[in-house]
């Protein structure tokens, strides 16, 4: 089978698996880091050019990240609760794993140009609580409590040497959503008997700089401008502006420092601007009617991450790393009742993972991360508006995954 057939099938493959499931993570809604490599590294990646996932990382590390292709999945656990105040144990969410794949391709054109494509998850949330013994659930509604959001991405790329050592590159981002909501037949003013699932589509962009400044600092940085997306019709009640749920702003900043031959550090800055999407940023005790643009929100703010990975060449064969992510929690006190439906509250992430070459073609990678509990308490009210008590939420995340990578 040629290069050609190969990586279209596992893009194809990897395209049809994420639309499977919803697609969870950890800043925020966001992955920590997307490859497996960048995953065992706390995320780090805007500096770094030894995989095929620049399309998400840094469109321009294209440029140098020679010809090869990739294919991994995860296996995501996070674990989330929810209750009010005197109600112990709180009510899990159910449905604690998920397979979440991703692929990345890079070809080499000339001493000046390549081409990528990446299939990632950009994010999701997914939860679903059982009902009490009487049928009703913690917002009131009857049967099961959830939402289930899937966001796949797939991204082309182009890059381009400006200098031997100084790239930059674009990725068209072509954005697919898929949400359900269940369980909010009660609360006022949403009239959301079960709706099924609903479908948006977008088209959005990621532009990005790579720079070799020496032979020991590499320095990279990208940006994706908040991404329009169709509506969900049929939850025009349940978010702002009839049904919008666009994808955020975010950029990234970073900086690799060779220390050694073997051992190489890297370090990125990322921001995630929540805020400016209404039906995310717009906080809970909005006022605005149902669906319109001051509709209440789930008050996301937003979030500053810091990734820090390091990797150690332990010998031709074997590649160690270990990083640490420590992320804002996007969820203030007031709006803890309604994120019951999404308690991405995790900050502080840690990540090892590995990398077994058996040859000069192939590569086998491994990474292990796990986010450390954390709850937010707030004000609960009823659906006349009136506190009856307090609210917690909490989560927290493990996972594994694998990643094959075959070089050309």
């Amino acid at each position: 089978m040629g290069f050609q057939q190969s990586w279209q099938r596992a893009a194809v493959a990897a395209a049809v698996l994420a639309m499977g499931g919803a697609a969870h993570a950890t800043n925020g809604y966001m992955p920590h880091g997307f490859g497996i490599k960048a995953k065992g590294m706390g995320g780090a990646s805007a500096a770094l050019a030894h995989d095929g996932f620049a399309g998400v990382n840094n469109p321009a590390s294209s440029a140098f990240a020679g010809n090869r292709w990739e294919v991994g999945g995860e296996i995501f656990r996070p674990k989330r609760s929810a209750g009010f105040d005197g109600m112990t144990p709180q009510v899990q969410s159910g449905r604690e794993t998920f397979l979440i794949p991703e692929f990345g391709s890079n070809v080499v054109l000339s001493d000046k140009l390549s081409l990528g494509l990446t299939v990632y998850g950009n994010g999701g949330m997914n939860t679903s609580y059982a009902p009490f013994p009487d049928n009703s659930n913690l917002f009131g509604g009857t049967g099961k409590l959830g939402v289930d959001l899937m966001q796949l991405i797939v991204a082309p790329t182009v890059a381009y040497k400006v200098a031997p050592d100084h790239a930059i590159g674009v990725s068209p981002l072509l954005v697919y959503q898929r949400f359900k909501a269940y369980g909010l037949d009660n609360p006022a003013g949403l009239n959301l008997v079960n709706q099924g699932n609903d479908h948006s589509r977008g088209l959005g962009i990621r532009i990005g700089y790579f720079g070799k400044l020496s032979d020991m600092v590499t320095v990279g940085a990208s940006y994706s401008p908040k991404i329009n997306m169709s509506k969900f019709d049929k939850y025009a009640n349940l978010f702002a502006e009839q049904g919008d749920f666009d994808i955020p702003e975010n950029y990234t900043v970073g900086v690799a420092l060779q220390v050694t031959p073997a051992l190489q550090v890297a370090l990125d800055y990322q921001g995630i601007h929540y805020n400016k999407v209404r039906s995310i940023g717009n906080p809970s005790d909005s006022m605005g009617a149902p669906g319109s643009a001051d509709a209440r929100g789930f008050g996301w703010q937003n979030i500053n991450v810091v990734k820090l990975g390091v990797q150690w060449q332990m010998n031709p064969q074997w590649t160690l790393r270990a990083g640490y992510n420590d992320g804002d929690n996007p969820i203030r006190p007031s709006d803890a009742q309604i994120n019951i439906l999404a308690p991405g509250v995790v900050e502080k992430h840690y990540t090892l993972g590995a990398t077994y070459q058996p040859n000069d073609r192939e590569e086998f990678s491994f990474a292990v991360w796990h986010a450390k509990s954390n709850s937010v308490t707030g004000p609960a009210y009823d659906n006349l508006g009136n506190q009856f008590g307090t609210a917690t939420i909490r989560m927290n995340q493990n996972g594994f995954g694998v990643q094959y990578s075959r070089k050309f």
